[in-house]
């Protein structure tokens, strides 16, 4: 157990039972991805790992007791990552899984009217302070649940005004809590006032929506949602050059329901990540293994559909690929906020292993952002983003399903979270 009366700004992290360390990918998923440790310590300066201690030895000679943490023999991994969420909504969607239940398809209710326009009508009707204060909880909840860092998407505003006050309302909703990458994803859906006049939408995201999210710095990538009852690969390419033009990251959802040629086109622009790949086809896996783009596979959301078609995983590893893992957290498709629980998903529906599947939340998530050489370790010189688990090894993560919270969760080398509630007076230390 954590012993309350540890430090909360530690110089040393002691009495580790396993150290998790996934390693750097060469190209892509590492064949051995994660190296553990055993019965070590480690020694934390100025928000960042200096060293690490030799195993066998649980705590550094002559250190006073103020200078530490105990693991308490646990399990210690790094700060998950969190690579695809949707957590600027207002209202819950339960009575479209109600309607699942009794035999309706998601694409049906989005075609009346259900699906993600109805949680742009939420949107369009709140202030900004109550997205913020939203958002905020949503991310408090991550940071709870071992996650730092965390990619959040626009995309239910769908209008100038919209869009930019989503985006706001991620940067404040993680002001001083957790680490951000905000995505700009204003081509989720058509809109029901361009529903006849969709290339006209996406010159209102080109001229206007983007370059206006550029010049207030809210967002690091654009993303589009490619499937026929969204966008097509022609909008979606005058959306990344847009996007590319001024700078921004490449993101996209692709292969949900249908093999759209998105995953191509991502290649293509050498995306940061594509997402989802369900249905992605053998010729265009070996393009976006060549190209370098990191897949972030969503079992959550083909779990919650009911769906069958899980994306292949396995062929996606052998091609070069580097795979992450997310909940795809969102009120309709996907609403948990569990990477443990998609960490079990990844081991029995994509049949990775409790190794590959920690790397994916980790290290894999870390490079779907851009991150991997701060953050998604705990290496020499990586960010002290870290959880702390009663856990014997990492395989107990995912077989522990649907019951995986960290004891404790330290952001920057500052504890965050303890026993899965946030620590009064925590702010993230800055940069």
């Amino acid at each position: 157990m954590i012993e309350d009366g540890s430090s909360p700004h530690p110089r040393y992290i002691t009495g580790i039972g396993v150290l998790a360390l996934p390693q750097l990918p060469a190209g892509g998923l590492p064949a051995s991805p994660v190296t553990c440790l055993r019965n070590v310590w480690i020694e934390l300066e100025n928000g960042a790992v200096r060293r690490i201690g030799p195993e066998g030895e649980s705590s550094p000679a002559h250190v006073k007791s103020d200078e530490c943490f105990d693991a308490a023999n646990g399990l210690v991994t790094p700060g998950f990552v969190e690579s695809h969420t949707h957590p600027v909504f207002v209202l819950s969607r339960q009575y479209e899984f109600h309607l699942r239940c009794q035999g309706k398809k998601y694409l049906e209710i989005a075609a009346e009217g259900g699906g993600i326009l109805s949680s742009v009508r939420g949107v369009r009707g709140a202030t900004l302070p109550d997205l913020t204060a939203l958002v905020r909880k949503r991310f408090t909840r991550f940071l709870e649940l071992g996650v730092t860092t965390v990619e959040a998407k626009s995309g239910y505003g769908l209008s100038l005004k919209d869009e930019l006050n989503s985006l706001k309302a991620i940067r404040d909703g993680a002001e001083g809590l957790l680490e951000v990458s905000p995505t700009l994803l204003a081509a989720h859906t058509v809109p029901p006032e361009f529903k006849s006049a969709p290339d006209s939408y996406i010159d209102l995201i080109c001229n206007e929506i983007i370059p206006a999210a550029a010049e207030e710095n809210l967002a690091e990538a654009v993303d589009i949602f490619v499937e026929e009852s969204a966008f097509s690969v022609a909008q979606a390419r005058r959306v990344f050059e847009a996007g590319s033009k001024l700078g921004l990251g490449i993101r996209i959802h692709a292969d949900q329901f249908s093999s759209s040629g998105g995953a191509s086109l991502a290649a293509e622009f050498g995306a940061w990540s594509a997402d989802h790949m369900d249905c992605t086809s053998p010729d265009e896996i070996d393009l976006l293994a060549k190209a370098g783009v990191t897949i972030v596979l969503l079992p959550g959301a083909v779990f919650f559909l009911g769906l069958n078609k899980f994306a292949p995983a396995r062929k996606f590893i052998e091609a070069g690929c580097k795979v992450a893992l997310s909940t795809d957290f969102n009120p309709g498709t996907s609403p948990t906020q569990s990477l443990p629980l998609m960490m079990t998903l990844g081991c029995n529906r994509l049949k990775m292993s409790p190794a590959e599947a920690l790397w994916a939340v980790t290290m894999g998530g870390a490079s779907a952002l851009k991150r991997q050489h701060r953050i998604g370790s705990l290496l020499p010189g990586y960010q002290a983003d870290l959880s702390l688990w009663e856990a014997p090894d990492i395989d107990y993560l995912p077989y522990a399903y649907g019951d995986s919270i960290p004891s404790a969760v330290f952001k920057k080398g500052s504890l965050a979270s303890l026993k899965g509630g946030l620590c009064s007076g925590y702010v993230m230390p800055a940069d």
